[in-house]
C-alpha cells in the first residue's frame, strides 16, 4: 500500500507495546511516534520499535505534524483530556478501552470528536479479529435458530496490591472497567445480530458482586442483561477471581461456543475456533486460521476508515453508538452493585473540566445573548431546565458543554425538578462561575410564574 497512516502512540506500557506491534505489522500504518510523560521510557520504546521520534510528553506528541493517528493508551480515568487534546489538535483516534469511567464523560470526547471531524473508535480490539465477524455471521444465518440466551465471561486473579492500577479507586480499577467491557460488548453484538443489527441496548441490567473493603472496586461482579426481543444475557468479570473466559450462544436450535471469545493474545498470531452444536447433528468446529494478533486487525480496521476518510468504524468493530452503549451498561451494573468511584462523586468535582482545564466560553460560541434592564451582565436566550439530572457526573457534563457554547441562563426548575437545583448550586461553585451565570426560579411556566410564588 503506497499511503499508509501515520500513528503516534499516548503511552509506553505494554498495551502501548501491543499496538505498537500491531500498527509496524499492519497493511495500513506506519508508527513514526510516541509520547511518554518520561523522556527515558519513550527513547527505550522508540528504539524497540524504530520509531524516529520520541517525545517526554503528551503534549509533545499532539504537537508533532508528522503524527496523523494517535492511539492512547494512558489508564482510563486520564482519557477524556487525551481524546478531547487530540480531537482539537486535528488528530485521528484510536483510545484504548474503556474510553471513559462512565458513558457522560464519553459524550463529552465524542462531542470534541464531531466538532473536529476527526476518526474515533474505541480499542475494542477482538471486534476487529475474522472470528467475530464469522461469529456474527452465525447468528444472523440462524445456524443455532433463535437466540434465546448467552453466557459470557472475561475473568483473572490478581493478588491484591495497594499499588496496583487494578485495585485503586482513584484510576477507576475493578473488574467491570478493567475487562467487564468485554463481556458486555460482546452480548449486546450477538443479541443485535439476532435481529440484524450492529448491535442492541438492554432494556434492564442487574448485577450482584464482591467490592474490596478498603478500595471499594469490585473484585468480582455478575450481571444480567435482558433485550426487548426477548434475549437474556448473564455476565461475569473479576480481578480476583479464576475462571473460564469463554462465550456461549443458547438458541431454539442448539448453541454455539466460542472458546477464547476476545483474542487477547498480544504476541505472535491467534486463531479463532467457534463450536457449534446443533440439535441432532454432530459438532460441527469451525477453525478461522490467522497469522495476525487482533492488534494488527485493529490498526488495519482504523487505517482503511481513516484512507477513506470516513469518521467511525465499520461493524463488527465498535461504533461510536455502540461504544456509548457498552458504557450505558456498564454505568447500570456498577450502580446495582454500589458502585461510584470516588472521582465521581460530588465532592470530588473541582474547577477543571474533563479536558482538564479551567471552564472557559467557546470562542465560537453559538448561543445568542441579551441585555434586560437590571442585571450587570448579558443573558443567554437559550435557557437550561434543571430538571433531569441525577448526578453530578450527569449535570456536570451537560452543564460544562451549555457554558462552553455561550449559555449561562439556568432554570432551577424547582416545581418539577425533584430538588436537583443543589446539583446546579454545586456546580456553578466548583467551576467558580458565580459572576458569570444568571439563576432563574421557575420560568414561564404556568400555574406559579407569578411574583408571591418567585420568591
Amino acid at each position: 500500500m503506497s499511503k499508509k497512516v501515520c500513528w503516534g502512540i499516548i503511552g509506553a506500557g505494554a498495551i502501548a507495546n501491543a499496538f505498537a506491534d500491531g500498527v509496524v505489522r499492519s497493511e495500513t500504518g506506519k508508527l513514526v511516534a510516541v509520547g511518554s510523560r518520561s523522556l527515558e521510557k519513550a527513547e527505550a520504546f522508540a528504539e524497540k520499535w524504530g520509531v524516529a521520534r520520541a517525545h517526554g510528553s503528551y503534549e509533545a506528541l499532539l504537537a508533532d505534524e508528522s503524527v496523523q493517528a494517535v492511539y492512547i493508551a494512558t489508564p482510563h480515568p486520564m482519557h477524556p483530556e487525551w481524546a478531547i487534546k487530540a480531537a482539537e489538535a486535528g488528530k485521528h483516534i484510536l483510545l484504548e478501552k474503556p474510553m471513559a469511567i462512565n458513558s457522560y464523560l464519553a459524550e463529552t470526547i465524542l462531542e470534541a470528536v464531531v466538532e473536529n471531524n476527526v476518526f474515533f473508535m474505541e480499542a475494542y480490539m477482538y471486534r476487529c479479529h475474522p472470528q467475530t465477524a464469522k461469529l456474527v455471521e452465525l447468528i444472523r444465518e440462524k445456524a443455532i435458530g433463535d437466540v434465546n440466551a448467552m453466557e459470557a465471561s472475561f475473568t483473572f486473579r490478581s493478588e491484591y496490591s495497594p499499588n496496583s492500577r487494578l485495585w485503586n479507586n482513584d484510576l477507576a480499577g475493578g473488574g467491570i472497567l478493567d475487562v467487564g467491557g468485554y463481556a458486555t460488548s460482546i452480548t449486546r453484538l450477538v443479541a443485535g445480530a439476532a435481529v440484524g443489527k450492529p448491535f442492541a441496548d438492554p432494556v434492564t441490567v442487574c448485577g450482584v458482586g464482591k467490592l474490596h473493603e478498603e478500595r471499594g472496586v469490585d473484585c468480582w461482579a455478575v450481571g444480567a442483561m435482558k433485550f426487548d426481543n426477548g434475549i437474556v444475557g448473564t455476565i461475569r468479570t473479576g480481578i480476583g477471581l479464576a475462571a473460564d473466559n469463554s462465550f456461549r450462544v443458547f438458541g431454539s436450535e442448539g448453541s454455539i461456543v466460542v472458546p477464547d471469545p476476545f483474542a487477547a493474545s498480544r504476541q505472535g498470531s491467534q486463531n479463532g475456533r467457534i463450536i457449534v452444536r446443533k440439535n441432532g447433528a454432530p459438532e460441527q468446529i469451525i477453525e478461522i486460521p490467522s497469522e495476525l494478533t487482533s492488534y494488527v486487525y485493529e490498526a488495519d480496521v482504523c487505517g482503511r476508515a481513516i484512507l477513506a476518510k470516513r469518521t467511525e468504524a465499520e461493524a463488527p468493530a465498535m461504533t461510536w453508538e455502540d461504544s456509548l452503549g457498552n458504557l450505558r451498561a456498564q454505568d447500570q451494573w456498577r450502580a446495582a452493585i454500589g458502585l461510584t468511584y470516588e472521582s465521581e462523586k460530588t465532592k470530588s468535582l473541582g474547577s477543571l473540566t474533563p479536558a482538564n482545564r479551567p471552564l472557559a466560553l467557546n470562542r465560537n460560541a453559538p448561543a445568542p445573548d441579551m441585555m434586560l434592564p437590571g442585571l450587570d451582565k448579558p443573558m443567554s436566550r437559550l435557557v437550561f431546565g434543571v430538571d433531569n439530572q441525577s448526578t453530578m457526573v450527569h449535570a456536570s457534563a451537560v452543564f460544562d458543554d451549555y457554558f462552553m457554547r455561550g449559555g449561562n441562563v439556568f432554570d432551577t426548575a424547582f416545581v418539577y425538578g425533584f430538588k436537583r437545583s443543589h446539583l446546579l448550586g454545586q456546580w456553578i461553585k466548583a467551576r467558580g462561575v458565580e459572576d458569570k451565570v444568571v439563576v432563574i426560579a421557575k420560568g414561564a411556566h404556568t400555574p406559579y410564574c407569578n411574583p408571591e410564588d418567585l420568591e
